[in-house]
């Protein structure tokens, strides 16, 4: 993999992905409960019937809200430009730490590149917020754990 820029490449198409298979996965989901409530609609009345409408509604809405979260996280990470190099910690950092190797754009678990693991996570998680504006040598306290900031790219 070679150069900083190459694994911030690779881990922003991870980061893409993520978000890609999420979206995916809830439009999926609206699909499955308009068909659902289109076919509780013609079979069955009554008081069974109400229920089942409510908790489909219901679903629609949840998933409609998991919509809207997902692409306003798209939104958020199409503005990352990670060419930009930073020393100060920021959206589209790569941080490496004594303890763990962060990319501070979505939040998206655990990633790997070569053997190297990193933690996509967004700028608003806790740990996020400690790192943001922080520069090389800075010690964060995260947890009852100390670690400082070894480089930012």
């Amino acid at each position: 993999m070679g150069s900083s820029s190459t694994i911030k490449e690779y881990l922003y198409a991870q980061c893409v992905d993520f978000v890609e298979h999420r979206f995916q996965t809830i439009q999926n989901t609206i699909q499955e409960i308009q068909e659902s409530l289109l076919s509780e609609t013609k079979s069955s009345a009554g008081d069974k019937h109400e229920t089942g409408r409510a908790m489909l509604q219901l679903e629609r809405e949840k998933a409609g809200n998991q919509l809207a979260e997902i692409q306003k996280i798209k939104e958020i990470f199409s503005k990352i430009d990670i060419s930009k190099t930073s020393k100060t910690i920021g959206l589209g950092s790569l941080v490496y730490t004594t303890n763990s190797n962060y990319f501070i754009g979505i939040s998206a678990g655990e990633l790997s590149v070569d053997s190297t693991k990193f933690y996509a996570i967004s700028a608003n998680t806790p740990i996020g917020q400690l790192l943001m504006g922080k520069t090389i040598g800075e010690e964060i306290v995260f947890r009852g754990q100390n670690f400082v900031v070894k480089e930012v790219l």
